[in-house]
């Protein structure tokens, strides 16, 4: 509305008077500003008040003074003196007739035809014609308004217009608003003006002269308004309206902003209200205004407001009108000349000077950032990245130049120093297209390097902890590992916003990070040995990008642009002094935190070297592994347990070293160790410590191997050594270890005393907890047979591991010596762990071989890794199985044994009848009989001990076994002494269902010992199917293979009956079918059996009949045909005796 210009609008004095009703400010003021108040004034001095205070009488006569003076106050007093009643019902009428007849019609009741234009009308026009006139006009305009359902459209009209009755228009427009106020609602007389030339002067003396509608008008005009003012012209006439009536009322155009704000229309205008607040702000140094404003819009959590005002900025964008009269312009500017402001005087990188045009722009090197400009630079520079990251804004070169500018000052070390710099440098990351010419990327680079160096400083000078330090590191390591969307949400979450940032725009950032400001490949190296407690959270994921940069390239580009992994003498030079023990300590260079550091850093390396190999191969890399030797020299155990000490300290670092050993060494992480290193480590040992005599202390390895030598003679001294050693903690124990294992063989000499074995059992143990793999490697050297030691093999840690099964080739002594065979259980759970984990790693290892093979595969790609996958599960279950069975053969008697079994027997009788004089011989004789069958029973206790641990690790292992079958002897022992035995219930019946007749034997034998342990419901249904089974293979077996079967099964038919009495009336039945089979047979070879048969049929028929038969009976009448070989006759007496004794059973039983 710039036709407005020249127009004189109402000042803010006049306005504010006029809402007060100051009659000495109205007195005041001048004619000119007077004449556009007076159809409110005369109005005012003529009608009667409301106010009858005396009060008011004066006011009103001030302003009848201040009237009498004017001449244009008669014409004034002319229009009201009209008929208003007879004017509205006409304007009625015509409203009527237009609706009838269309917008467009030109009849009008009003006026009568016109014979000149509207100005030679209204000027030769006495007052009612000259109201009908100007109420016939803005009739008009507001019927074509509401009609126009929305489009904006400007209405050429004469009498709004002419200058020369503008004010006289003017007055009529006044009083006709004020008397008709039903007709003429002041908010659709404000819309109307809009549509006609000076409609924002005609606007503001509308509503100068009508100071209480203020507000109404302003919202209902912002109500109507255009989503995007600057987007049409009624848009930014709208604007420019609602400007004058807030520059003419400016103490309500915060007021009117927040309309704005809550209807979401007109962006351009609250802008522009802003803009016009900020100029009348007294300049401070404190964030304007326009920054709070515009920040509040974008990073509020309206999303709607910023939606809409993100629209605004782009669609300003794109109209590509840079001038003053675009309000996005002018805020752009404004922003502009802030951020100049708080910057030192210095030379621009951009723009030459034109007084020194030849000289080539320098780089600006600015002097500190004052501190009273901080936060204001803080909040512009996060205006900026909302703008730009929100709303979209494209900087300029200027604006990109004095932001950077801006970003790479220096500011006093201060929190919000710190936080200025922190928001700098995500900018940077963020919006790295500012730094675009060579000269600002050497400017940038300086100012990181400025970072890194100024960090310690900052931190101790502000007393902020969290300092952009740590966002360096953080975003270092996140560029090592190329976890580029990590550094994005950093970014986000610094700056407070969620901005869309593109991984490909961090990639020069990536390339000065990783190659020029952390060049040094030792620093974390340095940075790990420098470590103490407590450790600081983003050490751990330090080392894994680091570990990643190792292994992966920093770029497609250029594949060899990786990091070196640290040097095997480098990890050495840190654990150098480590024994283990705590007497150590003070020659260790290297903290505790840095040697459990290093160690993670090692397993992870190793972990993710192995999980990478498919990928490295397919790189044609293959980075370095470290030694198995060099593993074999880091105290791995020893360092967990001074690890779970300093837990609180060492933050996570325990349990991630926990979950390394747990996938790489499953060996170092077995529960008992873990239970006996509590017991080692508990109240226990604190009060043996307090029991530890000098005495014990000084006792050296040297005398440990004097004491030995003395067996089998002399054991005293021995004792007492081993007594003393059980006092000294596990650290101290291990200067022992070698002399404790490399004697172990002379312990299984006769004559070595319980309490020796048992004590190096205790010692060994304990040493378990802090060297167990180099302890494991000596103890199985120690205890080879005679006769390998002598050829002087010794195997090693590698060799145990591919074949665990070296641990039971020990010296056989070794199998009843408990102490001793815990050890060996112990060792050998560990190492097929340990041969898991290797065979794992191997398969890992060798993952190039699936690739060239699988090019020229028919079968696909993955049928190599499932071959050797399947290839690997076979080989570890036949290794766990052939220890299984090695170790049931353990339990079973020896012909010796045997016999001092059935002796130990005899003397267990004897004790109950009165002792008989002996000799000292016979006694010794007896007892060491009685301490064999003690050995052997707490062997196989043992042995049962560790079948169950490994039967519940994975029950595929009890299926194989059983499917392999073992000595039925053992099958009372297995069931009765390995709880998890109730899995065989699972595969009984697939077990019965082989075609091998010794399976489905070994099968109905388990089944018999397992109904007595496990009398269960499912129990009774496999008994069952066996009992239908052996009535089968009675019809289907020939004779030979029928005693073979039945001979061995029928006595597991007495157990199926004891544990399931149902079970009776069917296992009778087959019983007697098993007979009448035998005695068929028989009869065809003319043989009379009918009297077995008859008495088998009376057993079932009357069982109480021959309750009274006991065993001996049964016996003799077996005996009566012992020289018989038929084998159906001895099969038909095992049917008698088993009817027998199941009769037995049942009455004993009732």
């Amino acid at each position: 509305m710039s036709e407005c210009s020249a127009l004189q609008f109402v000042s803010p004095y006049a306005f504010e008077a006029m809402q007060k009703v100051d009659v000495v400010r109205l007195a005041a003021l001048s004619d000119p500003e007077l004449r556009l108040l007076l159809p409110c004034l005369v109005r005012m001095a003529l009608c009667a008040p409301a106010d009858q205070s005396q009060s008011w009488a004066q006011d009103k006569k001030l302003i009848l003074r201040l009237l009498s003076g004017v001449e244009a106050v008669n014409s004034i007093v002319a229009l009201l003196s009209v008929d208003f009643h007879a004017l509205e019902q006409d304007a009625s009428k015509e409203q009527q007739l237009r609706h009838k007849l269309g917008g467009g019609s030109g009849e009008s009741i009003l006026v009568s035809q016109l014979q000149h234009g509207l100005t030679l009308e209204f000027e030769h026009s006495d007052s009612p014609r000259r109201l009908r006139l100007v109420l016939s006009e803005l009739l008009a305009i507001m019927n074509k308004v509401s009609e126009s359902n929305g489009e904006f459209f400007l209405k050429s009209s004469e009498l709004f217009e002419s200058p020369v009755y503008l004010e006289e228009a003017a007055d009529v427009l006044c009083i006709l608003q004020a008397e008709l106020p039903s007709l003429l609602p002041i908010v659709d007389v404000a819309e109307a003006l809009l549509h006609v030339k000076n409609g924002a002067w005609f606007l503001c003396l509308l509503v100068a002269n009508v100071p209480d509608s203020f507000n109404e008008v302003c919202r209902g005009l912002i109500k109507n308004g255009e989503r995007q003012d600057e987007e049409s012209v009624g848009g930014r006439r709208r604007t420019e309206a609602l400007r004058h009536l807030c520059k003419m009322n400016p103490s309500q155009a915060l007021r009117v902003r927040g309309m704005v704000v809550e209807e979401c229309h007109l962006p351009g205008l609250g802008v522009a209200l802003t803009l016009d607040h900020t100029k009348n702000e007294s300049s401070d140094d404190g964030v304007s205004d326009l920054v709070c404003f515009v920040s509040g819009l974008l990073l509020g959590t309206n999303a709607k407001v910023r939606t809409w005002f993100g629209t605004f900025i782009r669609n300003g964008q794109q109209r590509k009108r840079d001038n003053i009269s675009s309000v996005l312009w002018q805020m752009r500017r404004q922003l502009l000349l802030e951020l100049m402001g708080i910057l030192p005087t210095v030379r621009s990188t951009h723009i030459v000077e034109e007084a020194d045009a030849d000289t080539e722009p320098n780089v600006s090197v600015y002097s500190g950032l004052k501190e009273e400009h901080v936060v204001k630079a803080s909040a512009l520079l996060r205006l900026y990245c909302a703008l730009m990251g929100i709303a979209g804004l494209k900087p300029t070169d200027e604006e990109a130049e004095q932001l950077l500018q801006l970003m790479t000052s220096r500011p006093p070390a201060t929190p919000a120093g710190v936080r200025f710099v922190s928001l700098s440098f995500c900018m940077l990351l963020a919006f790295s297209t500012l730094v675009s010419t060579p000269e600002q990327e050497q400017l940038m680079v300086m100012w990181l390097s400025w970072m890194i160096k100024e960090e310690a400083y900052f931190e101790s000078i502000s007393g902020v902890s969290a300092s952009f330090g740590e966002m360096l590191l953080l975003v270092a390591m996140y560029f090592h590992s190329n976890q580029l969307s990590a550094i994005i949400d950093l970014v986000c979450s610094t700056l407070g916003m969620k901005i869309v940032i593109k991984p490909s725009s961090l990639s020069r950032m990536k390339t000065i990070f990783t190659q020029e400001i952390f060049t040094e490949q030792d620093w974390i190296y340095r940075q790990l040995c420098e470590t103490t407690t407590p450790l600081h959270p983003q050490l751990l994921p330090l080392i894994d990008v680091y570990i990643n940069s190792i292994l992966t390239p920093a770029s497609k580009s250029n594949p060899e642009a990786t990091n070196q992994p640290v040097t095997e003498q480098e990890i050495l030079n840190v654990f150098q002094g480590l024994s283990g023990g705590e007497n150590t300590r003070p020659t260790q260079r290297f903290s505790i935190t840095t040697q459990l550091l290093v160690l993670y850093y090692v397993l992870s390396y190793e972990e993710a070297l192995l999980a990478n190999t498919k990928i490295l191969a397919a790189m044609q890399r293959k980075p370095k592994s470290y030694s198995s030797a060099l593993m074999d020299q880091i105290p791995i155990k020893y360092l967990i347990r001074q690890a779970q000490g300093l837990q609180q300290e060492l933050g996570g670092l325990h349990s991630a070293l926990l979950r390394l050993l747990a996938t790489n060494y499953p060996h170092l992480c077995i529960v008992d160790d873990w239970i006996c290193e509590e017991h080692i480590t508990g109240t226990d040992a604190l009060l043996r410590r307090m029991l530890l005599t000098n005495m014990a202390k000084n006792h050296s390895p040297k005398q440990l191997q004097e004491a030995f030598s003395m067996l089998p003679g002399n054991h005293t001294q021995l004792m007492q050594i081993l007594e003393h050693l059980t006092l000294l903690s596990a650290g101290e124990l291990i200067p022992y270890a070698e002399v404790l294992t490399s004697n172990m063989n002379l312990l299984l000499e006769a004559g070595v005393p319980r309490g020796i074995l048992q004590a190096v059992n205790k010692l060994w143990m304990v040493l378990n907890t802090v060297m167990p793999r180099r302890l494991w490697v000596m103890t199985v050297n120690a205890l080879q047979p005679s006769a390998k030691i002598v050829r002087q093999q010794k195997y090693t840690q590698n060799d145990l591991m591919i074949d665990p099964l070296i641990v039971l080739r020990c010296d056989q002594r070794v199998h009843r010596s408990p102490p001793l065979m815990d050890i060996i259980l112990h060792m050998l759970n560990g190492y097929l762990l340990a041969s898991k984990a290797y065979l794992n790693a191997h398969l890992k290892e060798t993952a190039e071989q699936d690739i060239r093979p699988s090019q020229n595969n028919a079968m696909g790609p993955e049928a190599p890794e499932v071959t050797r996958e399947e290839l690997k599960n076979a080989l570890l279950a036949a290794q766990d199985s052939a220890a299984v069975q090695i170790l049931l053969e353990i339990c079973l008697p020896t012909e010796e044994e045997k016999g001092q079994s059935s002796a130990a027997q005899d003397f267990l009788r004897d004790v109950q009848s009165p002792p008989s004089p002996q000799g000292a011989e016979a006694e010794e004789e007896e007892e060491e009989e009685q301490s064999l069958l003690c050995n052997l029973r707490e062997v196989q206790c043992l042995i049962c001990c560790l079948l169950h641990q490994m039967y519940i690790a994975d029950p595929n292992i009890v299926k194989l076994v059983h499917f392999q079958g073992y000595p039925c002897e053992l099958l009372a022992l297995t069931v009765a002494g390995i709880p998890s035995m109730h899995i065989c219930l699972d595969f009984i019946p697939e077990l019965i269902a082989q075609p091998e007749l010794e399976k489905q034997i070994f099968a109905i034998q388990l089944l018999s010992y397992l109904c007595i342990q496990y009398a269960l419901p499912k129990s009774l249904s496999v008994a069952r199917l066996a009992i239908n089974v052996m009535g089968t293979l009675l019809t289907v077996l020939t004779q030979s293979k029928r005693y073979t079967f039945f001979m061995p099964t029928l006595p597991c038919l007495v157990s199926f009956c004891q544990a399931f009495p149902p079970l009776y009336e069917d296992i009778m039945s087959l019983l007697i079918q098993i007979g009448q089979v035998c005695a068929s047979d028989v009869a065809t070879q003319t043989r009379d059996f009918d009297p077995i048969i008859t008495r088998l049929q009376q057993l079932k028929e009357k069982p109480h009949d021959f309750s009274g038969l006991c065993q001996d009976s049964s016996s003799k009448s077996c005996s009566r045909d012992t020289a018989s070989l038929d084998p159906d006759v001895q099969l038909c007496q095992c049917v008698e005796n088993t009817i027998i004794e199941i009769i037995n059973m049942s009455v004993s039983g009732i």
